[in-house]
This record gives C-alpha cells, sequence and structure tokens, in this order.
C-alpha cells in the first residue's frame, strides 16, 4: 500500500506546543463535487482553503496520505497494516497521530490499532466527517480541529490521552470500544459499555479515570492478521443448512456467534450438534451479544450455559468490531491455541473481565 508526504503549506511555529501526523486514508471527510456535482476525493494539499484555522493552532504538523485515498468500504487487513506502519515508523518523532477515515469501518480500524499498537503511549485519533469538508454545514472542520488539540494535549509533560480512540461529534471514546450506530445524523459512534474519554464544548472535559495508563513497555507492531474467520448472526428461524454451509468453509479456524441477550441460543438437538462438530474440528467459537450494551454471561440461562459446556468461548462484552479484528490479529501473530488463551482476556480496554 502506498502513501507519499503531503506539503500543505503551513509555516511552521516558532514555538511549536507539539509534533502532530496527520494520517489521511480517505473517506466523507476529503471529498468535494466536481463539474458534474459527483463527489471526489480532493487534494489534501489544498486543506488550508477550507480550514484555514489550522494555523493558529500552534502545531508542527506533518500529513502522510494514502497514494490513493480509499472509501472506507473497502478497508482490508493490508490497509490497517500500512496505517500501523506510518504510526510505528514516525512514533519517537511525533507527539500524537490523528487518521482521517471514512466512518463506515472506523469502528474495526480503531480497534485493530487498538491491538497493533502494543506498549502506546501517545494519542492516535481517529475522526472523519458524514459531511464531505467542501459542504457548508460538514462537520469535517470540528472534527479534525478537536481531534488535532487532543492529540496534542498532555498534563505535566505527559500525553493525556494515550490510546487509540474515535473523536466523533464532541465525543473521544475508546477506539476498540466504538460501534457505528447513525448514518444521517452527526453523532455517528457510541460506546455503550464504556464511558466517554472526553467530552467537548467550550473546553474539553477529560474523563481521567476512565483513560488507559500508559505502559513502561517500548512501542512494538503486531501485523500478521488471519482472515479465516466467520461471522454468524443468529435469528429465529435459521437454518441448519445456512448454519452448516458456514461451519463447513474450508480453512476455517473461528467463528463469532452473535447470540441473543446476554448470550443465548437455541437449544435444539441440530444446533447444538453442528456446533459440537465444530468445535470438535478446532475450531473455535466466541459468543458476543447482538445487544449494542450489556455482555455475554455464560450460565446465567439455560441456553447459554449449554454453550459453555460445548466449549463455546465467552466474549465478555467486546463490540463485534473490537471481536473480529482480535481474532484475526491473534490468530496470526500466536495462533489457534494461544488465540483461545487471550482472546477472552483484555488487551487494550476493549472488554470488562469479570
Amino acid at each position: 500500500m502506498n502513501y507519499k508526504k503531503i506539503n500543505i503549506n503551513t509555516a511552521l511555529p516558532a514555538n511549536p506546543k507539539s509534533r502532530i501526523m496527520i494520517v489521511y486514508t480517505g473517506g466523507t471527510f476529503g471529498m468535494t463535487r466536481d463539474a458534474n456535482g459527483v463527489l471526489v476525493p480532493f487534494d489534501f494539499s489544498h486543506i488550508l482553503a477550507y480550514l484555514p484555522t489550522l494555523k493558529n493552532l500552534m502545531l508542527d504538523i506533518t500529513v502522510i496520505a494514502f497514494e490513493h485515498p480509499i472509501d472506507s468500504s473497502n478497508i482490508e487487513p493490508e490497509h490497517w497494516q500500512t496505517i500501523g506502519k506510518i504510526i510505528f515508523d514516525n512514533y519517537d518523532d511525533q507527539d500524537g497521530f490523528v487518521v482521517l477515515h471514512g466512518t463506515d469501518t472506523m469502528a474495526f480500524t480503531s480497534s485493530a490499532l487498538a491491538f497493533m499498537l502494543e506498549g502506546l503511549a501517545k494519542p492516535v485519533i481517529f475522526t472523519g466527517a458524514q459531511l464531505p469538508i467542501s459542504e457548508p454545514r460538514s462537520d469535517a472542520r470540528e472534527n479534525l480541529i478537536t481531534a488535532l488539540e487532543i492529540a496534542s494535549a498532555n498534563r505535566e509533560g505527559r500525553p493525556i490521552v494515550p490510546e487509540v480512540c474515535i473523536y466523533f461529534d464532541y465525543e473521544l471514546i475508546r477506539g476498540c470500544r466504538a460501534r457505528k450506530v447513525e448514518s444521517m445524523y452527526f453523532d455517528a459512534f457510541h460506546s455503550e459499555n464504556y464511558p466517554a474519554l472526553a467530552k467537548a464544548g467550550v473546553k474539553i472535559d477529560y474523563a481521567f479515570d476512565a483513560i488507559a495508563n500508559p505502559t513502561a513497555k517500548k512501542l512494538s507492531l503486531r501485523s500478521k492478521f488471519d482472515t479465516n474467520i466467520a461471522l454468524l448472526k443468529l435469528f429465529p428461524g435459521i437454518g441448519a443448512k445456512a448454519m452448516e454451509s458456514i461451519m463447513e468453509t474450508d480453512g476455517l479456524k473461528a467463528i463469532i456467534l452473535e447470540t441473543y441477550g446476554a448470550g443465548n441460543a437455541p437449544t435444539a438437538e441440530w444446533f447444538l450438534v453442528i456446533l459440537r462438530k465444530a468445535i470438535a474440528k478446532g475450531i473455535l467459537v466466541l459468543n458476543i451479544s447482538q445487544c449494542p450494551g450489556g455482555m455475554v454471561t455464560q450460565g446465567r440461562y439455560e441456553t447459554s450455559k449449554t454453550l459453555a459446556d460445548l466449549g463455546v468461548i465467552s466474549g465478555a462484552d467486546m463490540t463485534t468490531e473490537a471481536a473480529v479484528t482480535k481474532l484475526m490479529l491473534l490468530l496470526g501473530e500466536l495462533g489457534p491455541d494461544q488465540t483461545r488463551k487471550w482472546i477472552g482476556k483484555s488487551m487494550a480496554g476493549e472488554l470488562s473481565e469479570l
């Protein structure tokens, strides 16, 4: 995946507050209308024409852009690897990072980066827009300006938010706790199972107790993904043939079972037989609730105790986005046996351990 450095023609402040790198991947944020009124990616070097206040932030800003900006619906693990490498390679020279990304898969990418960047002690703030920056009512301007402020914020010489986050519509949330919930309004992302890390108004109020404490580890980059996983959402009337076709996928190593409520599933014999056969073949089955809030508590009801007895692993209160990216990364980096050990443990604050 190719990328390049962009000159945005901002004069370097005499005494910059911080050095911040913007990683521009594409998405709605950087769209403008062509002569036919069609939305197309704009030249990011012209960002000052849309956002002249960037010059007033007193930041030393470096911009790295994908050679070909992409719609986030086309995001693949190779793009996560590219973003991770950019951050890792420039980590020592920057105080923080802002990643501009399309909203549709932003929660997947922010989750992936949270797991990839082990030992992170600097801010990596994802943001984007529901309306292109070229539109008069765009949310892009406020989102980027505040994301830059958060990425550069420090207290007693240390970054205030040393983790991967999403900033959107006046709220900062943990990247591996986020999910996209809105496509028509500006409040695109929610974190149902973990409090907001900050809220922006006249000033930015940080929830210091909710923000992660950096470890003393040196930053390392995990970047191997194994995509041999599947996602199965349960619904009343689901049939054996449909379920078997997924479970018998060639090379399948793990499946995320999106269950009802607190982790409940049917107790029909055909359903249990299919699960039992998959687990006997070594396929890891992870239980994630379809509910945005709450968590899987296997054994609370008889319908979830059966899953636990079969060897299904509880995903606690992980989002589907966190479960997908964590599974692929653990399988790629550590293999199936170690994935079973780590999938139910918190790696980046993505789940609540009981």
